[in-house]
């Protein structure tokens, strides 16, 4: 099978998307079939949809995916595109992010007719399924594949019960891009309000995205004096060092079409404390494998980390329910078998 993927920048780029893509890519290319990442260069989502009037490639595909990212390059130049069936991983819909009203308005009309070019999709999980079936007009081919969790390794139930009963601060961790979106600044309103000596928090993700809004995040972080660190980006060994010695994960994020960080820090046995918003929900149950709050709630996340940090038999208790959530969850291997299964089966003969 000749696979053509389209990206915006480097496949390589820091992301659960990037890494869903990147894991696709690997185990097509382990099974033999052949794939072309085609790089457009990612600007202003204005200025990127100028390039449906420039946008061209060759012909000479089976299949041709298209993560729904680029929909602002795509959606009026797939309809010139050589008719090979075009297959869009679906993340999360542009419009479910935290922006203005307008803004999400305008990019939920060139969503839907974006969508409206391709063949059928790939949804990292049922919740992003739902968003997009209802903006839609039209019943098309898909497949669900939830990420697996298994990229870093995990940790064993022994060494999950030995970890919460080490004596001294209760050791967090942020795991995603230093964004709006994902919370950071209602979780460091959360950790002002407690005691400093109670809790640790390592900050793990590029910043490069919202810069200002990063450097306003380590600000406010000093100016709370909160044991607060940021670790920018850390190569897969560091960051699985990092999820092995931390004792819970926390991300408010306002939305997620799936949460891998979620699940990955389930592999390890830390309880993740999360939002009600888009699949988020689905990872985690609330007081079996971590908490769920509504987003925004600083308030209810201080109390959730107080308890944790005073009742190390509650976090025992936490972190063994979402080793058993990982537990529950596909492997990598399963995933991008299951996707390249539904590949086969809409790819041009």
């Amino acid at each position: 099978m000749k696979v053509g993927l389209i990206i915006y920048a480097s496949i390589d780029t820091i992301s659960g998307g990037y890494l869903y893509d990147r894991m696709l890519v690997s185990k097509l290319r382990e099974l033999g079939d052949s794939v072309e990442i085609i790089s457009m260069p990612r600007s202003r989502y204005a200025r990127n949809l100028l390039d449906n009037l420039t946008f061209q490639i060759g012909s000479d595909f089976d299949v041709l995916i298209q993560d729904e990212l680029n929909h602002p390059s795509l959606f009026l130049a797939n309809r010139r595109l050589d008719r090979s069936p075009i297959i869009s991983i679906v993340h999360h819909l542009r419009s479910s992010e935290r922006r203005p009203r307008w803004e999400n308005t305008a990019c939920r009309a060139v969503e839907r007719v974006y969508l409206e070019t391709v063949d059928g999709f790939v949804f990292n999980s049922d919740a992003t399924r739902a968003s997009v079936q209802g903006l839609t007009r039209e019943s098309k081919p898909y497949v669900v594949a939830t990420p697996g969790g298994d990229r870093l390794g995990q940790s064993t139930p022994e060494q999950v019960r030995e970890r919460a009963q080490q004596a001294g601060p209760l050791r967090l961790i942020s795991l995603g891009s230093v964004t709006p979106g994902k919370g950071l600044d209602i979780l460091l309103d959360a950790l002002g309000s407690l005691p400093r000596n109670d809790f640790s928090l390592e900050v793990v993700g590029s910043g490069a995205a919202a810069p200002a809004f990063q450097e306003n995040m380590r600000r406010k972080a000093q100016r709370l004096q909160l044991p607060v660190s940021f670790c920018g980006e850390v190569d897969d060994r560091v960051l699985g060092d990092k999820l092995r010695t931390s004792h819970a994960l926390v991300l408010p994020s306002y939305y997620e079409g799936f949460g891998i960080a979620y699940l990955e820090g389930m592999a390890h046995g830390l309880p993740a404390l999360g939002t009600r918003a888009g699949a988020i929900p689905d990872l985690i149950s609330d007081d079996v494998s971590g908490y769920l709050l509504d987003p925004g709630d600083s308030r209810g996340l201080a109390d959730r980390i107080r308890s944790l940090a005073s009742d190390r038999q509650l976090l025992t208790r936490l972190g063994l329910g979402a080793l058993r959530r990982f537990a529950s969850s596909p492997t990598w291997d399963q995933t991008t078998e299951a996707i390249r299964r539904f590949l086969l089966s809409v790819a041009r003969q």
